[in-house]
């Protein structure tokens, strides 16, 4: 832009020293003057473009940008570090409780003739401690939860070195009360963990080959872990009859502990064992019945309303597969489909004692698509096959009454799922894959409660 700028009464040399000599702003320039052929005085002054501003601005945002994402990659590579250093505490643990654990094994034998039963006691406490150390390994991927956590891995890998140094000079009862404190320790840090989101399901583990190609098996999630009993119903209809076994190690063998007449045939193979209780579809109707195995008796039984039964809305192989009865961490559960939701999936938490629905969750997904599903921690994951390449592939969560679609994929390696149910005391899914009855490891990821519950 040029700007003529007339000063009749001054000389024009000196006008134009004046605005050089004030000094424009920046980007501006002053040339020297001229006169008119009138003796009038011309001064000429050239403007920058205006967008040289937003320019400068926008260099700055960059620049600014650029500085922030290197004081992230800063952080994070501090953040990794931290990662190490913290799962090096983990590990170390987990060699000093295995370290402990040979330790018992030498005072067994040592021992064996005045003091074999109460080691063995002994032994047993520690087994039942022994899961704890798979459940810390996952926390390695999240520095932040490690960092939380590090304070009560170091106390207890000081109480287990503690142990170690000090083992021969305790007798039986002192040792004992020890390690009762070392389990208290551990199960308050086990109630500082909230329930799990499925993230990976790895196996499967094939337990046994028997029965037709459909039918159900499990062990109550609510047992103790010295009782291992597994309940075993073949086909998904038209039978009454559950055979019950004291160990796993008996199912495999085929040794049956027990033999039970059910007073009505179940419909389906979803059914649970639940609290010494088992639960199952009754045949051709919506009824849930609740079968106790130690008095032989119905317990209690109540109509569904409105959800479809005998081929109605099945999983996708069919077998009467509408009313699917399960538990996780959080109570007892049924899922199934009715005409007023057009066949898609409700979810109903139920009362274990009455059966009666204490609340009821909507969802979209039809349930005729579904291959299978189960419960983990309140949240219902569904498959979207029962054949090869099935995946977990819709979680909906009763907690935010809200869904997500997922990609976790698993192993159908026997082409043919008709029965998967997640045990919470294993953390593990129970399948009957083609006449196999096999067991899927899961992986969830967990976080950690801090004081503050933040």
């Amino acid at each position: 832009i040029v700007y003529g700028i007339y000063y009749p009464s001054l000389d024009s040399t000196y006008i134009c020293w004046v605005l050089q000599t004030i000094g424009p702003k920046e980007g501006w320039q002053v040339y020297s003057s001229a006169q008119d052929a009138d003796g009038r005085c011309i001064c000429t002054v050239v403007a920058p473009e205006q967008s040289l501003c937003s320019r400068d601005a926008k260099s700055r945002q960059l620049r600014q940008l650029l500085e922030k994402v290197q004081n992230m990659s800063q952080s994070i590579e501090v953040l990794n570090l931290r990662t190490q250093r913290d799962f090096q505490y983990v590990m170390k643990m987990e060699n000093q409780m295995k370290g402990l654990r040979t330790k018992f094994r030498q005072i067994e034998d040592d021992r064996k003739s005045i003091m074999a039963r109460n080691f063995q006691e002994l032994k047993d406490k520690m087994d039942e401690l022994k899961p704890l150390i798979p459940v810390l390994e996952q926390y390695k991927m999240d520095a932040a939860l490690i960092s939380q956590f590090k304070d009560e891995i170091r106390n207890l890998s000081a109480v287990l070195t503690s142990i170690q140094e000090e083992l021969g000079a305790y007798d039986y009862d002192e040792l004992y009360q020890r390690v009762l404190r070392l389990d208290s320790r551990l199960r308050s840090c086990m109630g500082k963990l909230t329930c799990g989101k499925l993230m990976k399901i790895t196996g499967p583990v094939t337990i046994k080959t028997s029965g037709t190609r459909f039918g159900a098996w499990m062990t109550d999630p609510l047992a103790s872990t010295r009782n291992n009993r597994v309940w075993y119903m073949d086909s998904y209809s038209n039978s009454k009859i559950v055979r019950e076994y004291k160990t796993m190690e008996d199912f495999v063998a085929g040794v049956v502990s027990r033999t039970y007449s059910l007073p009505f045939k179940w419909e389906g193979t979803n059914h649970i064992v639940y609290n010494g209780s088992l639960y199952y579809n009754k045949y051709q109707s919506n009824i849930i019945v609740k079968y106790n195995f130690e008095t032989g008796s119905v317990l209690a039984q109540r109509a569904l309303e409105f959800a479809g039964f005998y081929n109605m809305y099945p999983y996708t192989w069919g077998g009467y597969s509408d009313i699917d009865v399960m538990a996780d961490e959080l109570g007892m559960w049924v899922v199934y489909a009715t005409n007023q939701n057009a066949g898609n999936v409700v979810i109903s938490q139920i009362d274990p004692d009455t059966l009666q629905v204490l609340k009821t969750w909507t969802t979209e997904y039809s349930k005729r698509n579904a291959g299978e599903s189960f419960m983990i921690c309140g949240t219902l994951y569904i498959t979207n096959s029962h054949l090869s390449g099935a995946k977990v592939y819709y979680a909906y969560s009763t907690k935010t009454s809200t869904y997500e679609y997922i990609d976790i994929p698993f192993h159908n390696q026997y082409f043919h799922i008709s029965m998967l149910d997640y045990n919470a005391r294993e953390r593990a899914l129970y399948a009957w894959n083609n006449g196999h009855q096999v067991i899927f490891n899961v992986t969830l990821f967990h976080v950690i409660k801090t004081d503050d519950d933040s």
